[in-house]
């Protein structure tokens, strides 16, 4: 632990009496004679204020300097970041873009694997259905493999811009069934 250092006193400074303020009676005005110490100080303070007035511009310029850079530096790591996220998002859609169209060649087959039991057991006409939505299936797949992003994406605008009403429903479907499968 180090030791602590005695305390110094400084000694008191002289005190020097100054001239006082003289009154002439004979005029209206009084005049005040200022001693060449305070002309000295109100100087010296007068420069003290200066400096201090040019001390806060420099740290005011200096701020605005560092909270240009740090603005600049927020902008270049935002749009690093924002261009990261996109081409994540891309690829989430992309895959799940191929996985919606397995998933609708999936069904396909097992509707047209199943159809020839809908012709026994409820007749030729309800098997024909089923192979006619089997083969609608796998066009729908087969379109939306071949299809970017950017052309589903206005096919959708499109398809809301001529049935809102439908868009609503099915939207309110697919978040229903979402709401289900992750309950």
């Amino acid at each position: 632990m180090a030791a602590k250092k005695p305390a110094t006193t400084k000694a008191p400074a002289p005190v020097t009496a100054e001239p006082t303020a003289t009154v002439e009676p004979t005029t209206t005005t009084s005049t005040k004679t200022t001693s060449p110490n305070t002309a000295e100080a109100k100087s010296r303070f007068n420069a003290a204020l200066d400096e201090a007035k040019a001390g806060a511009a420099a740290l005011g310029d200096e701020a605005k300097l560092r909270a240009s850079g740090y603005r600049d530096e927020a902008r270049v790591r935002g749009e690093k970041y924002s261009g990261d996220a996109k081409s994540k998002a891309g690829e989430l859609a992309v895959e799940g873009k191929h996985k919606a169209s397995e998933a609708m060649t999936g069904l396909s087959r097992v509707i047209d694997e199943n159809a020839p039991t809908l012709d026994e057991k409820l007749g030729p006409k309800y098997g024909d259905y089923a192979r006619s939505a089997s083969r609608s299936l796998q066009d729908n797949a087969r379109k939306l493999d071949e299809k970017n992003l950017d052309e589903l994406a206005e096919e959708s605008r499109e398809a809301i811009r001529k049935s809102p009403a439908t868009a609503v429903g099915l939207a309110a479907l697919v978040g229903f069934f979402f709401a289900r499968l992750f309950r």
